[in-house]
């Protein structure tokens, strides 16, 4: 059946959806219904391709298109589809699908307000450049795609442009964004000084004969580059403002999908087209690697706002994959093609898990904001009684980035402990502790994530409803819940069949990276679970559901058997010592998370403000004063490393400015330097 999708004509049909999707939802710009059903219809359908291109090329193999040479110079159309390109292309197709089906109902908050037609104009411009970025076996072409993905998503983090702060936050990201660029450009130029071509296959052929010292430019540029896009720390500013701006269901692709079109390109470049690169450069990922997981989620903990809180949790499962890939680059410069394969396994896999659990949540979140109206964390309560099945999504996506068996993230996790372990036991010191630092680094990073979403499910969901808006709150309407439920059950069937993804995922690894390929792979799947190639440690998604469902079961049928023994029981209200029970008795998030932020306070550098108003000014102790307390979070990366570079630079340009003074004989003597300085270096 999947072969009908495996054609180079079916691969560019499946491009031009997006653009019909496009243009055709600018035709119907004065009827935001219309506009919003034929943006969501194509999108879907477009989803449903992608999905079935992807499995035709899982099933049957590589589609390789027809390189066309245009007119203009050194632009050519090639695409190259292999397993790698098809796993990306299925990730993004899936989230696709299920947050084009939630869009439904949810971007009906927006009629009359903005226009719909041009919304779905750029979403589907932003699908188009996620395909086609990883899809593009060109340099320049991959930048066009690149472009197209940056500038649609722009557009869309400023669609609600008459709140300040989405424009504020738009503007960071783009101009991140092109500093990126400018380094993934820099970084193609000096390989086509070795190649004198921008197609992959001749970059990689010719990758070999740069420098050791102009590899480690190009790696550098292109870690920096692609970098900016995943959101790694310190150049991650852009991240907890973008994502928080956008609509709840675009939030949802920019942390689910469209920061691994970064990690696509590094997996491509640091394992394929530059391999092997030399160890420093997999310990530098490993590194990188540990201080945004840990950090990340850090600075998760301290949020109030909900969708930025997320954000930051997207900073933190980079890192996490990012250290999958990074064992793997080690591995390959210490010549140990089954470790190596063991990692990007991990990394995959975890892409995969991110993906839906992220855009779970991003979807849930969504739902609790539009009831609300805001998205202060300290202004919800209760809602588990009004909204319960986005509470049960929101619960499953919580539990699945927690790590928690046997949803998916626990398994993705696991993966990665067991190749960091094996770095762990290297005879090199140096390797030894690189490893520990990243082992510990994750474990610390489960824990705090846990934490995390303890508050975050907890201080939203449970209690009573602090705000009159969470008390009035609704459930979502139909089709946003059925985008939701899909992804809740991908979460729960991803690890329950973790066995048999990890299979594919292998297969992926194995045939799209010649240096990965070893005849007695680490990691042995199959359907019944994970199993390390030695005997070190095995797991069953399957098992472990089993297990636990019998567990609760016992459980319940314990609790029934005892209480049935017992006197009947009576409920009625819990005592209060004489009082009301109010809202202000509950503990809130700022309180939940202070003991941990005083644990890492040399990090976060938290400072408290105590305000204390006295309406009897002749004695304190009366009980008619109040008290406010405020917690906040220095931004040391601002602080410390952006806020110095930004003063530099406006000074710069204040003196380039004296520069265009309007005097004519000024720029003469310009012209006649710059003129001077050329032929001096020209001999």
């Amino acid at each position: 059946m999947f072969s009908l999708f495996h054609s180079e004509g079916c691969f560019y049909l499946f491009l031009s959806l997006f653009l019909f999707g496009a243009f055709g939802s600018l035709l119907f710009n004065k009827d935001d219904h219309k506009a919003n059903l034929f943006s969501a219809t194509i999108a879907i359908i477009a989803s449903v391709c992608g999905i079935g291109l992807s499995a035709s090329i899982f099933q049957l193999g590589t589609i390789q298109t027809e390189t066309v040479s245009l007119s203009l110079p050194l632009l050519q159309i090639a695409f190259h589809l292999d397993l790698l390109s098809a796993f990306f292309i299925f990730t993004i197709s899936l989230c696709a699908f299920f947050v084009s089906i939630y869009s439904i109902d949810y971007i009906k908050e927006f009629y009359q307000q903005y226009n719909i037609g041009t919304a779905g104009f750029f979403y589907h411009l932003f699908l188009l450049g996620m395909i086609g970025v990883v899809s593009s076996s060109h340099a320049l072409l991959f930048l066009i795609f690149w472009e197209v993905m940056s500038f649609a998503s722009f557009f869309l983090v400023i669609y609600s442009y008459k709140k300040e702060e989405n424009l504020r936050a738009g503007f960071l990201y783009m101009v991140m964004t092109h500093i990126g660029t400018a380094c993934i450009l820099l970084a193609f130029l000096l390989l086509y000084r070795v190649s004198g071509s921008f197609l992959f296959s001749d970059l990689q052929q010719s990758a070999g004969l740069l420098s050791p010292i102009m590899q480690g430019i190009v790696f550098l540029l292109f870690f920096i580059g692609f970098g900016v896009k995943a959101g790694i720390i310190p150049l991650h500013i852009w991240l907890p403002f973008a994502h928080p701006a956008a609509p709840s269901h675009v939030s949802a692709l920019m942390s689910g999908v469209m920061i691994k079109t970064a990690i696509y390109m590094m997996m491509r470049l640091f394992l394929d087209i530059l391999a092997p690169l030399p160890l420093w450069c997999g310990l530098t990922l490993l590194l990188i690697a540990s201080l945004s997981s840990i950090l990340g989620v850090l600075y998760a903990l301290t949020e109030h706002d909900l969708k930025r809180l997320l954000a930051y949790h997207s900073i933190e499962n980079i890192g996490i994959i990012l250290l999958g890939l990074g064992a793997s680059v080690s591995f390959v410069a210490l010549g140990m093609p089954a470790l190596a394969s063991l990692g990007l396994v991990a990394a995959l896999f975890h892409t995969l898990n991110h993906a839906s659990f992220k855009s779970l949540l991003f979807l849930s979140t969504g739902a609790v904001v539009q009831a609300t109206g805001t998205k202060n964390i300290e202004s919800y309560g209760g809602l588990i009684k009004l909204m319960p099945l986005t509470a049960l999504c929101f619960l499953i996506a919580s539990m699945a980035i927690s790590a928690l068996p046997p949803l998916n993230g626990f398994f993705s996790e696991w993966m990665t402990f067991q190749v960091l372990f094996q770095g762990v036991g290297s005879e090199d010191p140096f390797i030894k502790w690189a490893f520990i630092l990243a082992t510990g680094s994750l474990a610390v990073t489960g824990g705090l994530a846990l934490a995390c979403f303890v508050k975050a499910f907890s201080i939203t969901f449970l209690a009573r409803p602090r705000t009159d808006a969470a008390m009035n709150a609704k459930e979502a309407e139909s089709y946003s819940l059925i985008g939701m439920g899909g992804i809740a059950s991908l979460c729960i069937l991803l690890g329950i069949a973790s066995g048999g993804i990890g299979s594919l995922i292998h297969g992926v690894v194995q045939q799209s990276f010649p240096l990965l390929q070893s005849g007695h792979p680490f990691l042995q799947s199959s359907i019944t679970g994970l199993q390390t190639g030695d005997g070190f440690a095995s797991v069953s998604g399957l098992t472990l559901l089993i297990v636990l469902s019998f567990a609760l079961l016992f459980s319940f049928l314990l609790g029934r058997y005892l209480g049935n023994r017992e006197q009947r029981v009576t409920t009625g209200r819990t005592w209060d010592c004489g009082s009301n029970l109010t809202p202000r008795m509950e503990i809130t998030a700022t309180g939940f998370a202070r003991s941990i932020v005083q644990i890492f306070s040399g990090v976060l550098r938290p400072s408290l403000q105590q305000d204390v108003e006295y309406h009897d000014a002749e004695s304190r102790y009366l009980k008619n004063h109040s008290r406010t307390v405020h917690l906040s979070i220095q931004d040391v990366y601002n602080t410390f490393l952006y806020a110095p570079v930004s003063k530099v630079l406006k000074q710069v340009s204040l003196f380039s400015g004296r520069v265009q003074g309007g005097v004519i004989n000024s720029y003469l003597l310009y012209i006649f330097l710059a003129l001077l300085s050329v032929l001096l270096f020209a001999m």
